[in-house]
């Protein structure tokens, strides 16, 4: 939703410092870089998850004369390098040196700088801490399923045959930097899935074994069906404590086309088991699929309900769903005429409102949304939250997530 402004900032740091060089990296990009190239001074566009490499890689064929990597496009008359002839190609005007490279190994990465980042500033004043200060991690890239039709991730920055993972023992290396230097309490993994299998129980082993399960609480991303009740109980033990599933949608027939790999009944079993462990589940929902009726919609919000009365959920966003550029979902749309919006009017795909049409208007969607958000807010819901309460940070805690409710509500309450 934000490329346009970025082109427009780019224009206003060339004017300013003509002789900086400024790259652009991400998703869209990805999936279309010369549209960034036609359309602002941006002297660099790079593609695919690994621009962080890509970028060392580039900074070191500037300065040092070595090769160009993978997956960057280039100014044909670029002034700060020289394009090496019989390489790559050109692409209407444009230099590109072919496909990204995805194969890099994310153990030799260093540990992020959050000194240079300025970690603090999204320590406190985050709903996904309830122990401060918090920090995050990016463990794999990006998801191992890799199948849905509305991630953009799966399909630009992170194609098929594509992810890859920190190994356990670099992942506790991180988790222990952060602990000893910087007083962390909580990481939250934001991975689209954690990693699982024998690497996830040696991960939790390490924590166990060291005692840092007594000193950080450890929150990731998961899918529903991924893990069995053992797995799940040694996550348990080594703290592990707020787990987000996408669960999307209560419709088989939604699962179905967008991918999920997941069976409805599957929901429940995978919240139980979570639960049981004494983990917090967190599930994002999305209306306003174009197939889906206002009875299926309807449908997804009556099972979220059901869950929060059993005490399978803690926490919940909701989100109407979106069609990102490069998704085959976006594609789908494009080819079937089922956009509301032009292909390209970008600022309009931020979440706020349906830009895919719906069997059902825009007003009832919100109206949806909205109810969505107060599914949790039973009595007997609260009064188990109140009896929950342990400490002064679940009361922070629970506070925080009273704040971000009103303003999920206040989002869907219309837009001009």
């Amino acid at each position: 939703p934000v490329v346009r402004k970025h082109w427009e900032i780019i224009g206003e740091l060339k004017k300013e410092f003509p002789k900086m060089i400024t790259v652009l990296v991400g998703d869209h990009v990805t999936y279309d870089p010369k549209e960034s190239m036609e359309n602002s001074v941006v002297d660099v566009v790079i593609t695919g998850g690994d621009f962080d490499f890509v970028l060392s890689d580039l900074l070191d064929a500037i300065h040092k004369g070595g090769s160009i990597p993978g997956g960057v496009w280039l100014r044909k008359d670029n002034p700060f390098l020289q394009i090496p002839e019989g390489e790559g190609e050109f692409v209407d005007g444009f230099w590109t040196s072919g496909p990204a490279d995805m194969r890099h190994d994310l153990d030799s990465l260093p540990f992020i700088d959050r000194d240079l980042t300025q970690w603090e500033l999204y320590a406190y004043e985050n709903g996904n801490f309830k122990y401060k200060p918090g920090t995050y991690v990016y463990t794999g890239r990006d998801c191992w399923w890799g199948n849905c039709t509305f991630c953009i991730w799966n399909q630009s920055l992170f194609p098929k045959g594509a992810y890859r993972h920190f190994s356990p023992e670099r992942l506790f290396a991180e988790v222990k930097h952060v602990v000893d230097n910087y007083g962390i309490r909580e990481v939250f993994d934001d991975a689209g899935t954690l990693f699982v299998g024998e690497d996830l129980r040696k991960f939790c082993n390490l924590l166990i074994e060291s005692g840092y399960n007594k000193k950080v609480v450890y929150s990731c991303n998961m899918r529903l069906n991924a893990l069995d009740q053992e797995t799940y109980d040694l996550m348990g033990k080594a703290n592990f404590r707020y787990i987000l599933y996408g669960f999307e949608s209560g419709n088989q027939e939604t699962l179905d086309r967008i991918n999920k790999g997941l069976r409805v009944e599957e929901i429940e079993e995978g919240l139980r088991m979570a639960k049981k462990a004494g983990l917090e589940p967190h599930i994002t929902v999305m209306l306003g699929y174009p197939w889906e009726t206002e009875d299926m919609a309807k449908n997804t919000i009556r099972m979220a309900k059901e869950m929060f009365k059993k005490g399978l959920v803690d926490t919940m966003q909701a989100t109407i769903t979106v069609p990102y550029p490069g998704t085959s979902l976006y594609k789908e749309c494009v080819e079937n005429d089922l956009l509301l919006v032009g292909s390209k009017e970008y600022e309009k795909f931020d979440m706020r409102g349906p830009v895919m049409k719906v069997p059902f208007n825009e007003e009832k969607l919100h109206g949806l949304t909205q109810e969505l958000y107060t599914v949790f807010l039973t009595p007997k819901f609260i009064i188990r939250k109140i009896f929950s309460v342990r400490s002064l940070n679940d009361v922070k805690f629970f506070w925080m997530a009273a704040k971000k409710l009103r303003g999920h509500l206040l989002d869907f309450g219309g837009r001009k």
